[in-house]
């Protein structure tokens, strides 16, 4: 594969995911949680595919079938000892071997880094050693610190224990990314030591290992949230918040307007159209594809649905998976739509069911009507042709064909086709008896007062 990094070299990536996630109380792998319904370990993958690397190389944990399958077609490697960054590079060296280009070394529970800081980091590792990718904190503690020389090369990495007091001011801090010289890495990992307190061999000690009279170069990024790591559930929602932000400012920058985007919730898959108005509330599950101009009121759910373009949907609209609506269609308040096709103009607009359905163009399907899909056992399918009227608290019961220009009169129960044209009514007769009402009243108070003196 071919890049556009200087000199023309190769590039090799490493992913660091052998964490199992402990302090997350899950059986998973960490980076098998998901950020907008895709595991973090797949969004740095997006990024870092982006580059065209040569090779991605993702180092797991031992028993980590799920994870393997997650990265594939990228190599894996098993960490069976998870004896810190160093000792998690050391596996991935073998598959390295004659490599001489660059190694990107990246952790897989920072999954918001962007191929463009990826990009500049190796950019900017140029003919040095080594370059590491910083960023500046208002409050860097914890972190360890970029020490720099007069000349603003790298000098040393020093953690947050290890600092002087003068050191703990710094606040250009480790992201713990780095782009190492391929040809020299192996012999750098050999020299690592775990004379710590963990006993874990770490990748900071590479600039120590290199020494500081070579130009180590430091990368900054000026999007601190795109360094951020996960350990805990906590981390993994303020990941979440900021994913969303970043996908909704995608979206709003290709045309669609979000009245409160600050509540709109989308999916890794969500595609809008241009021109399309979101109020607040909205929650966009997995396969929704939304066409141009589409209107969706506040409070509205889709999931596994097709809209087309002028289509108006909600408020409290619910579009369930397999639901195509038509062009200029209009779902309103409380209606919900399963595994159905509903025409171009066609109306369905408050207290309704739809399921199982193929609906034609300009139905006007009324307030309290459903298809009754289920008898128990199966699903059955309603078929309604164009311009049909069908009434409000009208029941559907499928398997039914309702064709062309009929009408289904209010308060009906349906289950004999309706040709075309026809009116289909279905309602027992009225009945009236006259005072029945003021007769039951009178016994229902005659038998509370036999009540109360039996109390008495």
């Amino acid at each position: 594969m071919s890049n556009e990094f200087p000199h023309n070299r190769p590039l090799a990536v490493v992913v660091l995911a052998a964490g199992k996630g402990t302090r997350m109380k899950s059986d998973k792998p960490k980076v098998m949680h998901e950020l907008a319904g895709l595991p973090m370990i797949n969004w740095l993958l997006k990024s870092c595919e982006a580059l065209n690397p040569d090779k991605i190389i993702v180092v797991t944990g031992p028993d980590m079938p799920e994870l393997e399958a997650a990265v594939k077609p990228h190599q894996t490697v098993v960490q069976e000892t998870r004896d810190g960054t160093g000792g998690a590079v050391r596996v991935a060296a073998p598959l390295l071997a004659g490599f001489d280009g660059d190694v990107l070394i990246v952790l897989g529970d920072a999954p918001l880094m962007s191929e463009n800081t990826m990009r500049n980091l190796v950019a900017a590792r140029g003919d040095s050693p080594l370059s590491v990718l910083g960023c500046l904190l208002q409050n860097p503690f914890g972190y360890g610190r970029l020490i720099l020389n007069e000349q603003g090369f790298l000098h040393a990495i020093v953690e947050e224990k290890d600092a002087t007091p003068e050191q703990k001011t710094i606040q250009l801090v480790n992201t713990g990314v780095f782009c190492v010289d391929g040809a020299q890495l192996s012999g750098w990992l050999e020299k690592l030591d775990n004379n710590n307190a963990q006993g874990e061999f770490y990748i900071t000690q590479l600039p120590e290992i290199i020494g500081s009279a070579h130009k180590m170069v430091v990368s900054v990024t000026p999007d601190v949230h795109e360094t951020l790591g996960c350990n805990t559930r906590a981390d993994l929602a303020t990941l979440e918040g900021h994913l969303q932000n970043r996908l909704r400012e995608q979206f709003m920058e290709s045309g669609v307007v979000m009245r409160s985007p600050e509540t709109v919730h989308l999916w890794h898959d969500t595609q809008i159209g241009e021109g399309t108005f979101i109020e607040p509330n909205v929650i966009f599950g997995p396969k929704v594809k939304v066409g141009k101009n589409v209107t969706i009121k506040g409070f509205s759910h889709l999931e596994g649905a097709t809209v087309k373009a002028g289509a108006i949907l909600g408020p409290f609209a619910r579009l369930r998976p397999d639901s195509v609506i038509g062009k200029d269609a209009k779902i309103g308040n409380f209606v919900e739509i399963k595994k159905s096709k509903i025409g171009d103009g066609s109306k369905i607009n408050h207290l309704a069911y739809v399921g199982d359905c193929e609906m034609g163009e300009r139905v006007n399907f009324s307030a309290g009507a459903i298809t009754v899909n289920y008898d128990g056992f199966q699903k059955h399918k309603t078929i309604i042709g164009k311009d049909v009227m069908v009434g409000s608290n009208v029941n559907l019961v499928a398997p039914l064909h309702i064709d062309d220009g009929a009408f289904v009169a209010a308060g009906s129960t349906i289950n004999e086709d309706v040709p075309a044209d026809a009116l289909s009514i279905a309602r027992d007769t009225a009945k009236i008896r006259k005072g029945w009402a003021a007769e039951f009243r009178e016994k229902m108070k005659q038998a509370k007062a036999k009540q109360a003196k039996k109390k008495a």
